[in-house]
């Protein structure tokens, strides 16, 4: 048993965790009403390299052990190269809707021509056929990834139950050992929380989009085939309906909304205080170890599952997002091609159509600039965060090793502290 944390216990929390991993995307919320939420992805692609070179570095002393870090860090390597990809598709769909599509559609609208439409219209849906089967590739390719970094995990901490020996915990250690404990008793206790919360958001959620469909039914059909955002055509709703009630009814919802993912976030702000602390304290027991000549803690592999996990979650969203696009584009284009959409000279609708056309063209710039932002962080990530693995830590000598972790675990901090502000 190791002497700074039960090899069983955490066993135990590695097995739920990874069957949590499993039911990712059932719990993944549509979140996709802002075009920045993409976002979110940046702050676990950045952490997940130090993480895995404070694991790299802790196991110098155990070649078989070392090459499975290894093994782990460079799939995660390529995986990031892949999600770069998949990002500047992403961006690069972004901008021929901008640039491409919907000029085009303002063309055929002052024109009356719903053919010259519908032939875009059949384009925009090639291209984004073609990048929803590379996401749910790339989906595919985390969530094998983050079983196989579960395995990973596990095994490790089955070798080193057969290998370690009782070691001496000073009082200092056994009082981090307390603390970091009870931080994951209360970590795993607000992770329930949080995924409550994720389900009353959806809830909250699909009683707007209910709402807003009733709505289109009459006066907004056009706009919200054509404006992927719900806070877009939420604004747009505001500015346009003379309706009280349903302006009224939509408030009512979004003040409900509002409460619900201020709660949540308060919640995410205290659970990644209690995620920073741990690391911070799990690094301080880490330290305690090499000062007595202990082996080092490989939790920070278990930390590399969550932010590949969390990676995993937001690239379903995204997924979600564009399904509901090229949704969206099928049923424009089959209207229009009935005739339903384009009837003759536009009069009732065109003034609507060119505002939506507008109100697109500012959201799906927004969302081009985010998938840029987070393509250049993978970039980064996948072509110059994983220089260390050319360098084996068994080649170091302890005092080069600790040297080098102590490194690490500075920016490692930085990067906490930054999350902080």
């Amino acid at each position: 048993m190791l002497s700074f944390f039960s090899a069983s216990r955490d066993s135990r929390r590695l097995h739920q965790s990874c069957n949590a991993i499993t039911d990712c995307k059932d719990l993944v919320s549509d979140s996709s009403s802002s075009p920045e939420f993409i976002q979110e992805l940046l702050p676990s692609a950045e952490r997940t390299a130090l993480l895995y070179h404070l694991s790299y570095l802790c196991l110098g002393n155990f070649p078989e052990l070392e090459a499975v870090i290894r093994e782990g860090a460079l799939q995660t390597q390529l995986l990031f190269g892949s999600s770069e990809a998949l990002l500047l598709k992403y961006a690069e769909t972004s901008e021929n809707i901008v640039t491409f599509l919907l000029p085009n559609l303002e063309v055929a609208a002052v024109k009356n021509k719903p053919e010259l439409a519908r032939k875009f219209l059949e384009k925009a849906k090639g291209w984004i056929n073609d990048i929803i089967m590379d996401g749910k590739e790339i989906v595919k390719r985390y969530e094998k990834h983050n079983s196989d970094v579960c395995n990973s995990t596990s095994d490790i901490i089955t070798e080193m139950e057969k290998t370690e020996k009782q070691q001496h915990q000073t009082s200092e250690m056994k009082e981090l050992q307390k603390i970091i404990d009870g931080l994951k008793e209360k970590h795993l206790s607000i992770s329930e929380e949080i995924e409550d919360y994720e389900r009353k958001i959806e809830e909250k959620n699909t009683e707007i989009r209910e709402l807003i469909s009733r709505i289109r039914e009459t006066d907004f059909k056009m706009y919200s085939m054509i404006v992927p955002f719900v806070d877009s055509i939420i604004s747009h709703i505001y500015k346009t309906t003379e309706s009280t009630s349903e302006k009224d009814q939509i408030r009512a919802l979004e003040a409900d909304l509002s409460e619900t993912i201020e709660a949540q976030k308060r919640l995410k702000e205290e659970e990644q205080e209690i995620q920073n602390q741990l690391l911070e304290n799990e690094l301080k027991l880490a330290k305690l170890q090499t000062e007595n000549g202990q082996m080092l803690s490989v939790r920070s592999l278990d930390e590399v599952r969550k932010r590949l996990s969390r990676i995993q979650q937001i690239l379903v969203q995204l997924q979600k997002f564009w399904e509901k696009v090229g949704s969206k584009l099928d049923t424009l284009k089959e209207r229009t091609f009935a005739g339903d959409v384009w009837i003759e000279d536009l009069t009732d609708m065109k003034e609507e159509f060119l505002d939506s056309i507008d109100a697109a063209e500012e959201g799906w710039t927004k969302f081009g600039i985010s998938c840029m932002k987070a393509n250049n962080i993978f970039s980064i990530q996948a072509n110059e965060a994983y220089r260390f693995l050319e360098i084996s830590p068994s080649s170091l000598s302890e005092e080069e090793r600790q040297k080098e972790y102590e490194r690490v675990k500075q920016k490692l901090d930085k990067k906490i502290r930054l999350s902080k502000q």
